[in-house]
C-alpha cells in the first residue's frame, strides 16, 4: 500500500525530466545550435528537475541529457561513439557537473527537509510546554497532560504509565496495543523503539529514580523529539506530585492546629466543672450531718473528679510537647524522689495493683527537667497499669546502662507482636492489644521518647523477660552537665 504511490511518483518525475530534455534537445536540433549551447541548456533543464526531485531520478535525468548532447550534438551525430578525446572530456565534464548539481541540490533540499521538521519540532515543543505549564497543578495529570502533546504533533495516540499509582492514561488511538508496550517498558526500565509500528517508548527518570513511562504512536523523529517530550512529561508530573505533596502537607499542618486548639478547648472545659465537683464533694464530706453511705459516696466522687482532672491536664499537656519543640530546663534532679513520687501517685489511681520500687544502685542525680521526665515516666507506669491484669504487680528499677541513668518500668503480659514493636513509638499508632483492652490517643510512648531525646537519652521496649514486658528511660545523671536543648528531635 504505501510503495504504489511513491512508485507512481518517482515514474511521474522521470517522465517529467525526460519531457524536458527531449523538448530541449529537439529546440536546440531545430535552431541548429552548437554542442556548446546545447550543454547548457540541458544543464539548467537538470537544475530545473533537481529541485524537487530525489538525487536518483535527477541523476537519471543527468544521464539522459549527457545521451542526447552525444547522439544529437556531438561528432559523429546519431551515434554514442566520441569522434576525439576534446569531445569525450566535454561529455565527461557535462556528466559530471549534472551529477554534483544534482548531489548538491539534493543535499540541501535533505537539509531545507530536516531544519523545517526541526523547526516544527520546536515549535511542537514550545506548544506543549506553554500549554502544559497553562495547567492547573492539580489538574495536570493523567490525560489532560496527554492531550496537549497529542493535539500538537498530531499523534495516533499516547500513553502515560504512572509509577507512583501505577494507572495508565491514553489519549487518541492506538492500532498497535500502544498502552501494554508502554507498562512493559515502565517494568523492564528500558526505552524502547518499534519501528515497524511507528511506536517510541521513553522511561521517565526523577533523580535516577524510575517514575513513569511514556509511550508515542505516529510521533516523526522520535529519536530527537521523545526525549524532550519524556521531559516535558516528567516535570509535569513531578510539579503535580509536588503540589499534592504540599497540599497534603498543608491540610496535614491545618489539621494538627485544630486538634491541638481543641484539645485544649476540651481541657479547659473540663477543668471548670471538675473543680466545681471537687468543691461540691468535699461540702459534702465535711458536713457535720453526713452519714457514713454518704461520707464514702462524697470520697468516691472526689477521687474520681481529681482522677479526671489529672487525666484532662496530662492530655492538654501530652498534645503541646507533641505540637512543639521541647527546651528542657535542665537541673539535678533526685531520681528516687521523682520515681517514689510517680509510685505514690499511680498506687492511689490504681488501688488493683502493687506498684514497687526497687534501686539497683545506690540513688543520685539526674541531669533533668524534672516535669517532662516526670511526665515520661508517669506515662510509662499508667500504661502498665492499664495494659496489665488486675492483681499483677508493677515493677519501677533504678539503674545505669552506658553512664546514663536508666529508670525501668516492668509489668506482666504477653510480649508485644514482633510486627508491632517498630511502630510502638511512632505517632498515634495503637497495637492490636492495646486497642481492645483500653482507650488512648497513640501519643503516650511518642511524646516520652520525645522527651528522653531531647534529654540525651532514649527510651526502648524490653522483652526479654518471660511473660512480662519492659519500658526503659535512659537520662543523663548530674555529673554529665551538658545541654540538649538544640537537639534535632
Amino acid at each position: 500500500m504505501l510503495r504504489s504511490p511513491t512508485f507512481r511518483h518517482f515514474a511521474l518525475r522521470l517522465l517529467r525530466g525526460a519531457t524536458i530534455v527531449a523538448a530541449v534537445s529537439a529546440f536546440c536540433y531545430g535552431a541548429r545550435l552548437g554542442a556548446a549551447s546545447t550543454a547548457l541548456l540541458l544543464l539548467i533543464a537538470v537544475v530545473l528537475q533537481a529541485l524537487d526531485s530525489s538525487f536518483a531520478e535527477s541523476a537519471a535525468i543527468a544521464v539522459l541529457a549527457t545521451a542526447s548532447l552525444d547522439y544529437f550534438f556531438t561528432q559523429p551525430l546519431f551515434s554514442f561513439t566520441v569522434a576525439g578525446p576534446l569531445e569525450g572530456i566535454s561529455l565527461l565534464c557535462m556528466l559530471t557537473v549534472t551529477l554534483l548539481i544534482t548531489r548538491i541540490q539534493a543535499r540541501s533540499r535533505a537539509q531545507a527537509r530536516e531544519s523545517g521538521l526541526r523547526r516544527a519540532n520546536m515549535e511542537g515543543l514550545y506548544k506543549v510546554s506553554r500549554e502544559l505549564l497553562a495547567l492547573p497543578p492539580a489538574a495536570a495529570a493523567g490525560t489532560a497532560l496527554l492531550e496537549p502533546i497529542l493535539a500538537a504533533f498530531d499523534l495516533r495516540a499516547v500513553c502515560l504509565f504512572d509509577g507512583s499509582t501505577l494507572e495508565c492514561y491514553t489519549a487518541g488511538a492506538s492500532a498497535s496495543d500502544l498502552e501494554a508496550k508502554t507498562r512493559g517498558g515502565f517494568i523492564a526500565g528500558n526505552d524502547a523503539d518499534y519501528s515497524e509500528a511507528g511506536i517510541a517508548v521513553r522511561c521517565l527518570r526523577a533523580r535516577d529514580k524510575l517514575s513513569g513511562a511514556i509511550g508515542f504512536e505516529g510521533l516523526r523523529d522520535a529519536r530527537v523529539t521523545a526525549p524532550a517530550l519524556a521531559a516535558l512529561a516528567l516535570g509535569t508530573l513531578e510539579r503535580t506530585r509536588a503540589f499534592h505533596s504540599a497540599a497534603q502537607a498543608a491540610a496535614r499542618a491545618e489539621a494538627e492546629t485544630t486538634r491541638a486548639a481543641i484539645l485544649d478547648a476540651l481541657a479547659h472545659e473540663f477543668k471548670t466543672p471538675l473543680a466545681t465537683i471537687l468543691t461540691a464533694a468535699g461540702g459534702l464530706r465535711a458536713g457535720a450531718c453526713s452519714l457514713p453511705q454518704q461520707t464514702e459516696l462524697a470520697e468516691m466522687i472526689e477521687t474520681e473528679a481529681s482522677r479526671l482532672g489529672d487525666l484532662a491536664t496530662r492530655l492538654l499537656r501530652l498534645a503541646r510537647i507533641d505540637q512543639e519543640e521541647l527546651k528542657p530546663r535542665f537541673r539535678a534532679t533526685d531520681a528516687a524522689e521523682l520515681i517514689a513520687r510517680s509510685v505514690r501517685r499511680f498506687s492511689r489511681l490504681w488501688p488493683g495493683r502493687n506498684i514497687s520500687f526497687r534501686e539497683m544502685r545506690e540513688a543520685g542525680e539526674l541531669w533533668a527537667d524534672a516535669e517532662l521526665i516526670g511526665l515520661a515516666l508517669g506515662q510509662l507506669v499508667e500504661n502498665a497499669c492499664r495494659y496489665s491484669p488486675a492483681g499483677t504487680p508493677v515493677f519501677i528499677e533504678l539503674g545505669s546502662q552506658d553512664g546514663l541513668a536508666a529508670i525501668t518500668v516492668w509489668n506482666a503480659g504477653p510480649p508485644i507482636p514482633e510486627g508491632e514493636r517498630a511502630r510502638i513509638f511512632d505517632r498515634f499508632f495503637r497495637g492490636t492489644e492495646a486497642r481492645r483492652s483500653a482507650a488512648g490517643s497513640g501519643l503516650g510512648l511518642y511524646v516520652a521518647r520525645k522527651i528522653a531525646r531531647a534529654h540525651g537519652g532514649d527510651l526502648a521496649l524490653l522483652d526479654d523477660r518471660q511473660d512480662e514486658v519492659g519500658f526503659r528511660l535512659t537520662v543523663p545523671f548530674s555529673t554529665g552537665e551538658v545541654s540538649f536543648a538544640g537537639r534535632d528531635l
